[in-house]
């Protein structure tokens, strides 16, 4: 068996009603299309993926978002091009977006572009391009038991 990929994510939030404009923005300016929306959740769908975003429970209101604790790191979602990073950029700085990174290379991939950001409760983003098929090319010529650890 192999996967198609990832069906959804969805991200746990504090403040839903900041959250929510704030994704709708940002996932909107990406291609991604709200198809459920109520005051409790929002599911949005774009580039064979989703993305929900739901309120905390009440006894977590006070806790604060670490990508060092288990769970959640960050998020990356894939450009089909630089421009594309460096459009997300410019829309985020627009918006006055906290940027943890602006776009630049990185050594994860041959090729690799990317930006980081955050959302209003610190949950980290990014957007990346890869030129080609970056890694996914080495996995194909490997067998599994010699895969770059």
């Amino acid at each position: 068996m192999e996967i198609n990929g990832i069906a959804h994510i969805q991200l746990t939030v504090n403040d839903l009603a900041r959250a929510m404009p704030f994704y709708e923005e940002v996932l909107g300016f990406m291609g991604m299309k709200a198809v459920v929306k109520n005051p409790e959740f929002l599911y949005m769908i774009g580039g064979r993926s989703a993305v929900a975003i739901v309120r905390c429970s009440p006894e977590n209101r006070d806790a604060v978002f670490d990508q060092r604790r288990i769970g959640l790191h960050h998020v990356c979602f894939r450009a089909r091009s630089r421009e594309d990073v460096d459009a997300v950029h410019e829309f985020l700085r627009r918006r006055s977006v906290k940027i943890v990174r602006p776009p630049s290379e990185g050594s994860w991939a041959p090729g690799y572009y990317s930006i980081l950001f955050e959302d209003p409760d610190g949950i980290r983003l990014e957007v990346n391009f890869v030129p080609g098929k970056g890694h996914l090319e080495d996995l194909q010529r490997l067998p599994l038991s010699r895969l770059p650890e």
